[in-house]
Parts: structure tokens; C-alpha cells; sequence
């Protein structure tokens, strides 16, 4: 069993996910239990919000590099927040357990109403930059133009990290075409229904498999929007520093605070179409603390089909590709139109619990659009 909180990072109160080496049963009890293979997951089994049960295991892991073979890179790690360093704090005590060199922490404050999260920066010796703008992505972008890192990675404040996190995340980037790299970020808890809805219908996994998502599949296949959103998550994420001098940094637009997502998967879509490939690694693993109450789910919903509207349109407006404005005017719509009337035959289905958050989100998400037409010449 890999139940050391020491190991983990986590209270191990506040599970209600397991973890357990490879061959062992799962956790009676337990809404989910992740399967490992030493130091990697390779699977799990969740009970899952519409009563079924799901199994996803890795077909054929990466082998893990020994770390004399890692790459040599100066690392900044960028975590933005606001208003939360009850979060804040417990992301910053599991980075001094990480395996590979960090060379800077930047908290980048997005404007908190008190000095909560100055102090506790201070107190942790990172270094701190107050972002008033509001917005995720700008502050994202505040970060990155302060970092000196030559790996810019990022994650969340209600996040822990593997120890391994790093180190996984930077051995990945192993050939110069490789422009961004995202981790496995698994629940942290399961301990409510809001937390195994979301799970079970939005989870942040991409599964135990790496992916390369390559400019030459995006050529090749121009007709369908690639689906960036498949790449990872922004909560493990990292960026060569040099990217950003070549296709410009976060759109300010989308995510937290703005369209309220998407940011982190329109950047990846960027880069694709600039030559860049991105990766998904599931070795670099990082543990997310959902949101536990239903109504705060509905609004986060909302927000995230807003911010995918506006992506979708964004895209377009970035690189031309005609894809994204048919899935935007004409595919997403008619899925919706089909979400719909299955629901109204059928009444109850879990997937659509939600779906009116969704639809009234993405319709939103034109509004926000039509509000906010231009690029900002500082992203």
C-alpha cells in the first residue's frame, strides 16, 4: 500500500482515494483506487457517479529515466492565486519534498483582498508578484514574464504535488521540438458526490499512456478542431521559456476570472500550430482537490463551457483554421440540441444533471465573445 502521507503529500483523513501497488485489489470502500507500478500510476478503478464502475489501466507505460539521465534545466515554478492561502499553503509544503532542483517559486497574487497571501509568500521565502488585472491568464502571463527559469511550469493552489512531479515534468521534454509538457493530476479526495460527478463526467486524467499531440497529425487532419483540451490540464503544466517569445503568451481573455477556461488548452492549440508538439506525461503526477459542494460544480460548469465557447472562437481568430468556427456555430450546438432532447425523454441521466449550466455557459461564452472581439496586444 502507498498509504505514507509523507509519500503522498496528502492527509490521509481527507482520502477516500487509495493507492496500492500493481496486483493488489482494489479498496473495498474506497470511491476510487489508483494502481502504481513503484514510482508510477498505471490505473485505476472508480465508482463512479452513475452507479457503474470504471477501470482504466496503461497499455504500455514510458519507462522512467534514471535522474543522471535528466535533462539539465533551471525550472521557475509559477503557482497563481487569490484569496485562498489556507490552499496556497498546503500547495507550497509539498514543493520542498520535490526530487529535482527548483531554481525560483513565483506566487503571483491575482489581487486578494487582504495580506493573507503576501505574508504567507514572504514567510515561505518565494518570491511574490501582486497582478491587479484581473484574470488567471493574465496573471499566468505576469509570471512567466518575471520567471528566469529555462522551464516555466505552473500549477494550481489547490493542488499537491508527487514529489517526483518535477522531475517527471522535465525529463519529458527530451527533444527541442517538444514545446510543453502536462502531467496526470488525479482527485486528491472523493469524499462527496460533488467530487465523484465531477471525476466520473470532467475528470483532469488523460489516462497512464503518454501522448505527443504533433504538428503533423494538425496538418494532416485540418477539417476537425484537434482536441487540445485532451492534452492535460493547467494544473500540471510546463512551457520551454522560449515559447512564448515565438507565439505570444496566454490569451487574457479566457480562463478564471475572464470566460472562465480553456486558456491553458487554446495555448497548446497555439503552439501545435506554430510546430511545436505537446505531451501529455502521466509519470509527472499531481493531485487536485475537487470542488465539494454541487452548487459551486454548477457554476464551475458554466464557466467552463463559457471559456470553451470562446476558445473555440479564439482559436479561430489566431490561426484561421475553419474548424473551430464550425464546431463553434454549428457541431457544439447540434450536441447540445441531441444532450437535450435525450434529456427531456428520459429524464434523470447523470450526464445531464448540469446540462443547463452547460448550454446557458456556451451560449454565453458568444456574449463574452462579442464583448471582448480583440487580441490584447500585450498577450
Amino acid at each position: 500500500m502507498l498509504d505514507d502521507p509523507a509519500l503522498l503529500s496528502l492527509p490521509a483523513e481527507t482520502w477516500g482515494v487509495r493507492h496500492v501497488q500493481l496486483g493488489a485489489p482494489p479498496v473495498a470502500g474506497a470511491s476510487m483506487t489508483v494502481f502504481w507500478n513503484a514510482e508510477r500510476p498505471v490505473g485505476h478503478v472508480l465508482q463512479a457517479a452513475h452507479g457503474g464502475i470504471e477501470r482504466k489501466m496503461a497499455r504500455q507505460p514510458a519507462l522512467l529515466r534514471a535522474p543522471a539521465d535528466l535533462p539539465c534545466h533551471t525550472v521557475s515554478i509559477i503557482i497563481c492565486t487569490r484569496d485562498r492561502p489556507e490552499h496556497l499553503s498546503r500547495c507550497l509544503g509539498s514543493l520542498p519534498r520535490q526530487s529535482y532542483p527548483i531554481h525560483e517559486i513565483i506566487v503571483v497574487d491575482n489581487g486578494s483582498r487582504d495580506a493573507g497571501t503576501r505574508d504567507l509568500a514572504i514567510a515561505a521565502g518565494v518570491v511574490y508578484l501582486r497582478e491587479d488585472r484581473k484574470g488567471l491568464d493574465v496573471a499566468r502571463n505576469t509570471g512567466a514574464r518575471h520567471a528566469a527559469g529555462e522551464i516555466i511550469a505552473y500549477t494550481d493552489d489547490d493542488v499537491v504535488l508527487h514529489p517526483h512531479w518535477l522531475r517527471n515534468l522535465v525529463a519529458a521534454f527530451d527533444a527541442p521540438e517538444i514545446g510543453a509538457v502536462t502531467g496526470l493530476v488525479l482527485p486528491a479526495e472523493l469524499m462527496n458526490e460533488a467530487q465523484v460527478y465531477f471525476e466520473s463526467y470532467w475528470s483532469f486524467s488523460q489516462g497512464y499512456d503518454r501522448k505527443d499531440f504533433t504538428p503533423a497529425a494538425f496538418r494532416a487532419d485540418l477539417g476537425h478542431v484537434l482536441p487540445a483540451w485532451k492534452i492535460g490540464a493547467g494544473a500540471s503544466m510546463a512551457f520551454r521559456r522560449d515559447v512564448f517569445g515565438r507565439v505570444g503568451y496566454f490569451d487574457a481573455r479566457l480562463d478564471v476570472g475572464q470566460a472562465g477556461c480553456s486558456g491553458d488548452s487554446e495555448f497548446w492549440y497555439r503552439l501545435i500550430a506554430a510546430g511545436y508538439v505537446c505531451r501529455y506525461e502521466p509519470a509527472s503526477v499531481a493531485f487536485h482537490y475537487h470542488r465539494r459542494g454541487m452548487e459551486s460544480l454548477g457554476s464551475q460548469l458554466y464557466h467552463y463551457m463559457r471559456g470553451h465557447c470562446m476558445a473555440l472562437l479564439v482559436q479561430y481568430q489566431r490561426t484561421g483554421v475553419r474548424a473551430n468556427l464550425s464546431m463553434a456555430l454549428f457541431w457544439k450546438p447540434r450536441y447540445y440540441a441531441g444532450c437535450l432532447f435525450r434529456s427531456l425523454r428520459r429524464r434523470g441521466l447523470p450526464e445531464h444533471r448540469f446540462l443547463r449550466q452547460e448550454i446557458i455557459g456556451y451560449l454565453a461564452g458568444f456574449l463574452f465573445f462579442l464583448r471582448h472581439p480583440r487580441i490584447d496586444p500585450r498577450d
